[in-house]
């Protein structure tokens, strides 16, 4: 028997790829529009329950739902973004609310589905176009992603609420629907 010598392997000197870092969001549409938002502002996507209006509540406000005993404002993302269109019939089946934090404060926003969650390099994130700046409120928008056959508007749900609107939301929680609204005062 003989031995034979294994042929040597070479090892390769080429420079290590570089790892490009990637965005992981939440994708949903509203009417005809995609957006998407960073997953790590999105607490959970439920189902529209019963949505409770509320007298003299802020006009952003649609009302609240009780979520797993917190009662929680429901923000019209629809309605917030000023997107142009009548209000179509809610479909339950698609319809769904995103639960965000927003300083602090737990919100839901509906939107007409949920798209599922979207992997995207974060070079791919390009800046806002004028033309899109001006049909929504720019201030909300982080970017927009390109992808085969639509776009992806990337929003900062930090910035839907303004300061105002925050500040009356605190106030509304403070006043009786926030967590401790069951307590009798002594």
């Amino acid at each position: 028997m003989t031995l034979r010598a294994l042929p040597a392997f070479r090892l390769s000197r080429a420079a290590p790829q570089k790892v490009e870092p990637m965005s992981e969001l939440v994708g949903f549409r509203i009417g005809p529009e995609d957006f998407g938002a960073d997953i790590l502002m999105v607490q959970e996507i439920i189902r529209l329950p019963e949505v409770t209006p509320l007298p003299n509540a802020p006009a952003f406000i649609l009302g609240v739902i009780n979520l797993r005993g917190r009662i929680l404002p429901v923000i019209d993302l629809r309605q917030r973004l000023k997107i142009p269109g009548k209000q179509p019939e809610i479909d339950k089946r698609k319809t769904r609310i995103l639960i965000v934090e927003v300083d602090g404060h737990l919100t839901g926003f509906i939107v007409d589905a949920a798209l599922g969650i979207l992997k995207v390099p974060t070079s791919e994130i390009e800046p806002t176009p004028d033309l899109l700046a001006s049909s929504i409120d720019a201030e909300f928008i982080r970017g927009v992603i390109k992808l085969p056959g639509r776009l992806v508007i990337l929003l900062d749900f930090q910035r839907i609420l303004k300061p105002q609107e925050k500040k009356e939301l605190s106030e509304f929680e403070m006043h009786g629907m926030g967590e401790d609204s069951g307590r009798e005062e002594s």
